[in-house]
């Protein structure tokens, strides 16, 4: 029996996760207490996104959720307090920003909250959130016609990932010398139970209570499985010792781990970690 072991939320970019006991799934990702997944987004002064890809520190910055605020911390720095609440439409401002290929508009945070990401990461840079009325269309091309969208997620709008699947990969690490890894360096917004090593890949859906999740492309890895999420420092790359075997042709030989998935029926469901999931292999 499939089970929902864990549920993590981020709500900026490339920064720490929040561990939720429980979380809204929605189409265009997890949302808690009115905060979604990937809302916000660090960019620099281009307005090109920033991640831990260039930039390990951002691990560090470490958000909370409070009643009307996001609360944000990080090593060496005062807390930083940001409104939930949206700004007025006529008068916050707004940038162009880029999530690698797409441009949209996104509000603007204030020069202090510039100034504190600046400092904290080490860089020029502001902090933007998303606009309620754009919507950033995933790639058809994977999703078989179906329309989906997403945040400031790189590109889908939830990433599944099997707790066995580590485990296997945690196998396999230790074979070859290396540490094993926690979760957290594959930044998974929903963690699986109950199933074997690397069945989310061959999912046709999960189902949680009226509402579809399904797996439509493999999460192709970047460096970031390399940064300790902990301390922001880059460790040895596991990613080599994976290569032999998840390298995904359909994908050009990128090494996957994880599946991004859409919601394709229901939707603004209340998930729980513990709970029974529908799942079933697609062969």
């Amino acid at each position: 029996m499939a089970i929902l072991s864990d549920i993590i939320l981020y709500p900026i970019k490339s920064c720490a996760g929040i561990h939720l006991r429980e979380a809204v799934l929605t189409h265009t990702g997890l949302m808690s207490e009115h905060v979604f997944d990937r809302e916000w987004m660090v960019v620099d002064e281009q307005g090109r996104f920033l991640t831990q890809r260039e930039h390990p520190r951002m691990a560090l910055i470490v958000p909370r959720i409070k009643a009307s605020t996001l609360e944000l911390r990080a090593p060496g720095m005062l807390r930083l307090e940001i409104e939930l609440g949206l700004p007025d439409p006529q008068r916050a401002p707004m940038l162009d920003v880029h999530v690698w290929d797409d441009t949209l508009r996104a509000y603007d945070c204030d020069d202090v909250t510039a100034a504190w990401f600046s400092n904290a990461i080490g860089v020029p840079c502001r902090l933007v959130r998303f606009h309620p009325d754009v919507v950033r269309a995933t790639s058809a091309k994977w999703t078989d016609g179906v329309a989906a969208s997403t945040m400031f997620a790189d590109g889908y709008p939830v990433l599944v990932a099997g707790a066995a699947s580590l485990d296997d990969v945690n196998d396999k690490l230790r074979a070859a010398g290396r540490d094993a890894l926690p979760m957290n360096r594959f930044r998974p917004n929903l963690v699986i139970g109950g199933i074997g090593p690397f069945e989310e890949d061959y999912a046709d859906f999960l189902q949680f209570g009226a509402t579809v999740l399904k797996p439509v492309k493999p999460c192709s890895r970047c460096p970031i499985p390399s940064v300790d999420q902990a301390t922001g420092v880059p460790g040895p790359d596991p990613l080599d010792v994976m290569y032999g075997y998840r390298a995904k042709p359909e994908l050009d030989g990128a090494i996957c781990f994880g599946m991004n998935a859409i919601v394709t029926q229901g939707g603004d469901e209340r998930i729980v970690v513990g709970q029974d999931i529908g799942f079933e292999l697609a062969f």
